[in-house]
């Protein structure tokens, strides 16, 4: 009996070890985004390195370290490689990278389901056009019709999908300059004048595309809007004053969006928007390291900073931990097979897109 009982303490002092045994004293932490800096992934991740540092057991240094190219997939190629790992290396994806995986991308050598979520961020975003077309308000819509607008593009199959595709159904001329390695440097060709029409995220548009406007070189055309608990589009009150994609199409084409561009459009928004950015760990890392981290954000979700300056750096939308993101990583990776297969030929029809 007493031995019986010596090996239930055993037992507990090494769940109890193990609970406090990862300590990132003196480390760095190297949070790899696989887009250009500027764009909305790296002011995401930037905003939370700092509280990240403060959160994790021995408050490593967390360093926030750009690997763009091919639309996100060179960096999630690079990412799929680490096996197990030590919680030194974390990654942070957006719709830009899930996209090629969902669309079965050629490029795409990993898989981002076999891959612990410890963090998912529900973002929002807003297309504007430059102030030299002319264009002030939806009634102007006929001024944009008319002329050949050029858009920056990370590709057809990542992230920009949404808005090519919003473009179109709108009767947009607009032409896809792709081979950017972000929206940063989409945004930068943007204020250069090389671009007459761009979208960015919440964080990146609340950090640059705000002054922008203010200073009278954009004007903002809508916000993409957020689903509802019924599954409808919304506005998003990140964006009070912007009409939803949705509302705007109403108030140009005088009726409701329909048709299998719409569906399809609707399908990956819900994936690339609600569970746009997400943090994760690789495949095979130690379940202990795993909750270490999940705690952690948990924490910074959590703490009075975030809370107080979050909303406008990130805007109004859910950060999901724990069980809520790994909910949120499986919804973001489930595509209808109908809306999967329009997809794609319209992208081989219109982009050249090979899959």
């Amino acid at each position: 009996m007493f031995k019986k009982f010596l090996a239930i303490v055993a037992a507990l002092m090494m769940s109890m070890t193990s609970s406090f045994a990862v300590d990132f004293s003196g480390k760095t932490v190297t949070w790899l985004i696989p887009f250009g800096a500027g764009g909305g992934s790296d002011k995401w991740a930037r905003y939370y390195a700092p509280m990240l540092s403060k959160a994790l057991p021995g408050n490593p240094t967390v360093v926030v370290q750009n690997c763009p190219g091919g639309s996100g997939t060179k960096c999630s190629n690079q990412f799929a490689q680490i096996k197990g790992g030590d919680g030194l290396t974390i990654f942070g994806d957006s719709g830009s990278s899930k996209f090629p995986f969902l669309l079965d991308d050629k490029r795409v050598q990993y898989n981002p389901t076999k891959w612990p979520v410890v963090l998912s961020s529900a973002t929002g975003g807003g297309a504007y056009v430059t102030s030299k077309t002319g264009y002030k308000t939806s009634a102007d819509f006929k001024k944009l019709q008319g002329k050949k607008l050029k858009y920056g593009s990370q590709g057809a199959t990542s992230l920009d999908l949404i808005a090519l595709l919003a473009f179109d159904m709108l009767g947009l001329q607009v032409d896809a300059v792709m081979g950017y390695k972000g929206r940063g440097p989409a945004r930068v060709a943007f204020e250069r004048g090389e671009m007459t029409i761009d979208y960015q995220t919440s964080s990146a548009y609340f950090k640059v595309i705000q002054t922008l406007v203010k200073d009278g070189k954009a004007v903002p055309l809508f916000a993409w809007g957020i689903l509802d608990e019924s599954g409808n589009i919304v506005r998003d009150p990140t964006f009070p004053n912007l009409p939803s994609f949705v509302e705007y199409y109403e108030s140009v084409h005088g009726k409701k969006p329909k048709g299998p561009a719409w569906s399809t459009w609707k399908t990956f928004f819900a994936s690339g928007f609600n569970g746009q950015k997400m943090v994760y760990l690789p495949e095979g890392t130690s379940a202990d390291i795993v909750k270490t981290y999940a705690d952690a954000f948990a924490k910074v979700v959590a703490s009075d900073e975030f809370k107080k300056t979050s909303s406008k750096r990130l805007g109004k939308y859910p950060q999901a931990t724990g069980k809520a993101a790994v909910a949120a990583q499986k919804a973001a990776f489930t595509i209808d097979a109908e809306s999967k297969a329009w997809i794609k030929n319209h992208l081989t029809k219109n982009y050249g897109v090979k899959f």
